[in-house]
């Protein structure tokens, strides 16, 4: 959506994944203290709103991605205000965050995850014990709740 940021030699690459196509405060407050302590360049991923029972392939998860790719678009300047710069926005595809997760790693080098994918309804189900899961990524991993706390 956004054009990709030239990161300097030391920017730590942050990812982040919500559930959330129009972003929370507690989710732009986090990206505005991540970005004070240190030189980032961010990559948000919104997970795919479409139910999560539907086939990948289903068109229904692509009619829904790419409305909430309309939605992000005009959310896009509240983020990016939030972190001081550009940040790489996109709906993916994918429901659950753990294979929205391992895609992104698949597909570039990440220093840190912020995760604003709150437990409720069967996202609980989906999401359970997330934090534990990416641990052998041996990657930090900041966790949105009411505020943010740090797993590492």
């Amino acid at each position: 959506m956004s054009e990709t940021p030239t990161p300097t030699p030391n920017s730590h690459r942050v990812l982040v994944v919500t559930d959330a196509v129009e972003p929370t405060k507690s989710l732009r407050d986090a990206i505005r203290h991540r970005a004070e302590t240190g030189d980032a360049q961010f990559r948000l991923i919104v997970l795919n709103p479409a139910r999560a029972e539907l086939h990948p392939l289903h068109p229904e998860r692509h009619d829904k991605a790419a409305a909430a790719e309309v939605t992000l678009r005009s959310a896009l300047p509240q983020l990016e205000l939030a972190a001081g710069a550009p940040v790489i926005a996109s709906v993916s595809v994918r429901h659950d965050p753990m294979d929205a997760i391992e895609e992104a790693l698949f597909a570039e080098p990440v220093d840190e995850i912020i995760l604003d994918v709150p437990p409720h309804h069967l996202s609980s189900w989906l999401h359970q014990d997330l934090e534990h899961r990416l641990a052998h990524f041996k990657i930090p991993v900041v966790t949105i709740r009411h505020g943010y706390k740090t797993h590492e």
